[in-house]
């Protein structure tokens, strides 16, 4: 039987090491989490039918677009589909 490292239910059959103290509240190493909760990220995603654009901007640009959403009170990513969505209307 192989150990599986996202296996949350039967962790404890396969500990390497009994430590003092508090146990771990996840039992999953820091990159496993992020791996988990971006592959679950992703998933939500493309449930809400969101689809993903990558782009490489200026400092300046970046910048700006961080003080605008700021201002606006929404996030970087809602107010460049605002802009997109502005711009494909004209």
């Amino acid at each position: 039987m192989a150990k599986e490292v996202t296996d949350r239910t039967t962790i404890d059959l396969f500990a390497n090491e009994k430590r003092r103290g508090r146990p771990r509240s996840n039992p999953l190493s820091r990159s496993q989490q992020l791996k988990v909760n971006k592959r679950n990220q992703i998933q939500r995603d493309k449930a809400k039918g969101l689809k993903r654009i990558e782009l490489k901007v200026s400092q300046d640009l970046y910048d700006a677009l961080n003080e605008r959403a700021l201002a606006s009170n929404i996030s970087r990513s809602q107010l460049i589909e605002l802009i997109l969505q502005q711009k494909i209307e004209c």
